[in-house]
């Protein structure tokens, strides 16, 4: 277990599943999560025979019914072996009753709606939130 997670002023109810420890980092610094993490080590990828034996989904399961996790939030990377990963979890995680969810998409912030993929736009119109 990494320091941060030792942190006992961290949210123990709460976990983010990342890719790597980089990702992590990346999380740390925008300092708007305050729980705990998981790296997987790597995402599921059919095409280079990457299964769940190869990354750490059964340690994921393990610390879900160990620990008391409410929550679980998979930051994985919003590409094909991101989608295929996080759906893969949802669905493993689903009888065990932990509310998974997923974290947003969209247009990073200064960005121009003119340069903008039509995904990144769908995405970011699919995801919208109420102003007021």
């Amino acid at each position: 277990i990494c320091n941060i997670c030792k942190d006992e002023r961290r949210d123990e109810t709460v976990i983010c599943v990342v890719e790597n420890s980089w990702d992590v980092i990346a999380l740390e610094r925008s300092g708007q999560f305050k729980g705990l993490y998981h790296v997987l080590g790597g995402v599921l990828s059919p095409i280079n025979n990457i299964g769940p034996g190869d990354i750490r989904v059964k340690e994921l399961l393990n610390r879900i019914k160990e620990d008391k996790i409410k929550e679980v939030i998979v930051a994985t990377n919003p590409n094909i072996q991101g989608d295929i990963t996080a759906l893969y979890i949802a669905k493993l995680l689903n009888p065990l009753g932990v509310k998974v969810t997923r974290i947003a998409r969209g247009l990073p912030v200064g960005g121009d709606l003119e340069y903008a993929d039509e995904v990144t736009l769908g995405k970011a119109i699919q995801g919208r939130t109420e102003i007021i």
